[in-house]
């Protein structure tokens, strides 16, 4: 264990500033729709720098609600395909990811977009085993306890505009299954970065039982996924 690069959590703007790169930069991991370039260019246009890495010691569960999905008309509620990607510690696991930076300017957006996470500073390494020079920021698996108090300020209100109006009760569960759109996207975007990044994916993303993988989820009860098509105003941001 003495070999583990620290983990830190980031509790505000001023800890994620601690990590800025001389130049005014700050790394950011992404490892579902943020493997996509595109994805990532849709939501930073100025970011730099894209490109894959290794990240150990943590593995993707498809283990919460996101309300984008209800947002955007791909939620399937009614057989609790409702769940986004998100990662947790979990020793002898390994990602394939994607690094990339942002400007100084652009961290408080980044914060508000992914507020039902928590924010981690992890230090991925080159898929040839070099570790990074610096810090990269991850959204890591909350509890919504944590999210209530912390992100909500114990606010009901604040809690029901972001996931009470969708009728979300629990953001954090293991009673949910990949949004198919979602999923199918993150597969492509894997399959984008080649065959090492592929595998990685779906060999190493669980639902949220921790037990079935997505290759094993896409050959079972998943099948037909990989075949179907976005709804025609998310092509472009859910095509890989």
């Amino acid at each position: 264990m003495s070999s583990a690069a620290p983990v830190t959590e980031l509790s505000d703007e001023s800890d994620f500033e601690s990590l800025l790169s001389p130049d005014g930069h700050i790394s950011i991991c992404g490892f579902g729709s943020l493997l996509s370039e595109r994805s990532a260019r849709s939501t930073f246009p100025d970011l730099a720098n894209f490109r894959t890495a290794r990240l150990n010691r943590f593995r993707r569960v498809f283990a919460h609600v996101a309300p984008v999905f209800f947002e955007r008309g791909i939620a399937k509620p009614e057989t609790m395909e409702i769940s986004s990607l998100s990662v947790e510690p979990c020793e002898g696991e390994t990602l394939v990811v994607t690094v990339f930076e942002i400007r100084k300017s652009e961290i408080p957006d980044f914060i508000k977009r992914e507020v039902e996470f928590r924010f981690l500073a992890v230090l991925p390494e080159t898929l040839d085993g070099k570790a990074f020079d610096f810090p990269a920021v991850l959204c890591a698996r909350y509890s919504d306890e944590e999210f209530f108090d912390n992100r909500c300020k114990g606010n009901k209100e604040i809690y029901f505009q972001q996931y009470g109006r969708w009728n979300i009760d629990k953001i954090w569960r293991d009673d949910v299954l990949p949004c198919r759109v979602y999923l199918r996207h993150c597969v492509l975007a894997a399959k984008n970065l080649g065959e090492t990044a592929y595998n990685n994916f779906v060999d190493h993303t669980y639902l949220a039982d921790r037990k079935t993988t997505i290759r094993d989820y896409l050959a079972t009860t998943g099948s037909g996924i990989m075949e179907e098509q976005p709804p025609e105003s998310l092509k472009h941001r859910y095509g890989g």
